[in-house]
């Protein structure tokens, strides 16, 4: 059972690794501050001694029955979403992850619930990728007359997680419903969301030896990854690059998501969906929209959707009615500074919204990042790939000639389209990961329907086996 966080003052929290034999406070900790720059607590950051400990006795852990995962699955998303978990309310935790990392409390809420239900549909999730043909377990009577089984690839999977939304955490817990025992390396920007959840599982039967919290430093990071058998690992192109051809790491880095138009439909139809898609958990998504492309002028779409844009309030973080990040103000002006820049660079860039930059002081110390839409001349232009933590937006033409070849490289496409032989093309196109015809948003996701692939097309094998 974990400690309650320790209290430095009246607000401050003491954020303990939570390792195979319980809290461990180190000697080494990092300073965590909020949006306006004030000291929120403490994070224990563990040597690569302690981490190879932890893995190895990971490893050690017998994984518990099916039907046990999936109980205290359940009970941890109840736990994390309605409970005090290490001290801490849901109440006092929804507000202390959105000063700390700048994420609109609404945001912070809907994570919660989505956490909350993922973890009741983890194994059902997990079981959509298992292939037709294959059954979970050798006693399966299918077996007799031989079988594929679907097995784990490993026993321990490490996860560097990210810190742009708290709802990052749904994934890996399906690797928990298949068996595996995890390590997470919180992000520094915000990890009281790994750290409460991993207290909750482990407070509804996990354990310390079948999930870990192992706050490191760059050193000991990169001895998680080699001592664990699989790693989730998130980051942005660099870390794409790094990981591209390791086997047992899956990287996951920029979404690079778009939607195309083309000329049979009505954009202003479909207007809504669009600003949504650039919009919703404050554009800090890999789901969220970096691009439009629309087939004709350009302009037009761009003026209507600044203008949608522009009526979203900057807002404190904890303010009901937030929808942009927030970040420290010095911070948010090195973001708006780059994208100044970047429009700067080359020609062939029209601001329709935060032209003079995105970085709106809100008097504390912090700053919100208002949303930014610009026109770009050239479908093949590569500003339509850059990826911000806000709602950006580059909104360029496009053309029978330019074809798929400019929307390759994305998570979601959203093809608002009557063309089906385009479509066909853009199903068949590799990089393009997931398609979504008509008018959804980029960012719609549901239990069960992959993300980037099934998470289990990565964990999970299949063996031949034939019994009496």
């Amino acid at each position: 059972m974990p400690t309650s966080p320790a209290a430095i003052g009246s607000d401050l929290l003491f954020l303990d690794a939570l390792g195979p034999t319980g809290p461990y406070r180190s000697r080494d900790h990092l300073t965590l501050c909020d949006v306006s720059g004030t000291p929120a607590g403490r994070l224990s950051l563990v040597p690569k001694l302690y981490v190879s400990r932890a893995i190895s006795a990971l490893r050690k852990a017998e994984a518990l029955p099916v039907e046990d995962r999936l109980t205290a699955l359940k009970h941890a998303g109840e736990l994390f979403a309605t409970g005090t978990v290490a001290g801490l309310t849901a109440t006092e935790y929804a507000t202390a992850v959105c000063r700390m990392s700048g994420t609109p409390l609404a945001n912070v809420r809907t994570a919660i619930h989505s956490i909350r239900a993922r973890a009741a549909e983890a194994y059902r999730s997990a079981q959509a990728a298992r292939p037709v043909g294959a059954v979970n377990d050798w006693r399966d009577p299918l077996a007799r007359t031989g079988r594929a089984v679907w097995t784990r690839r490993g026993d321990v999977l490490a996860v560097h997680a990210p810190g742009n939304h708290p709802a990052v955490h749904t994934t890996w817990l399906e690797a928990l419903a298949l068996g595996y025992h995890v390590a997470i390396r919180p992000s520094r920007r915000e990890p009281l969301t790994s750290y409460r959840l991993v207290a909750a599982l482990r407070e509804a039967g996990f354990g310390q030896d079948r999930v870990a919290w192992l706050p490191t430093g760059h050193d000991a990071a990169d001895e998680l990854l080699h001592r664990a058998d699989l790693s989730l690992v998130y980051g942005g192109q660099d870390v794409i690059d790094k990981y591209a051809h390791v086997p047992t790491v899956l990287p996951n880095g920029p979404g690079r998501s778009k939607i195309l138009v083309t000329a049979e439909c009505d954009w202003r139809d479909h207007l809504d969906v669009i600003a949504d898609s650039v919009a919703r958990h404050g554009g800090t998504a890999c789901v969220n929209t970096t691009a439009v492309f629309v087939e004709g002028d350009p302009a037009p779409l761009a003026e209507a959707l600044a203008e949608q844009l522009s009526a979203i309030p900057s807002l404190p973080p904890q303010d009901d009615r937030a929808v942009l990040p927030v970040h420290p103000a010095a911070d948010a002006r090195a973001i708006s500074d780059h994208l100044l820049g970047l429009r700067a660079k080359a020609v062939g860039a029209t601001a329709r919204l935060g032209g003079d930059g995105v970085a709106d002081g809100l008097g504390d110390g912090s700053a919100a990042l208002r949303p930014a839409v610009h026109v770009l001349d050239d479908p093949h232009d590569h500003r339509a790939g850059t990826e911000l933590p806000f709602p950006c937006v580059w909104v360029a033409p496009w053309t029978r000639q330019a074809g798929t070849g400019v929307l390759k490289d994305t998570l979601v496409l959203t093809a608002i389209t009557e063309d089906e032989e385009l479509l066909d093309q853009l199903l068949a196109e590799p990089s393009v990961r997931n398609l979504y015809i008509g008018g959804h948003p980029t960012h719609w996701m549901e239990p069960g329907i992959p993300h980037d692939a099934y998470l289990g097309e990565f964990l999970m094998r299949t063996k031949a086996v034939i019994r009496g």
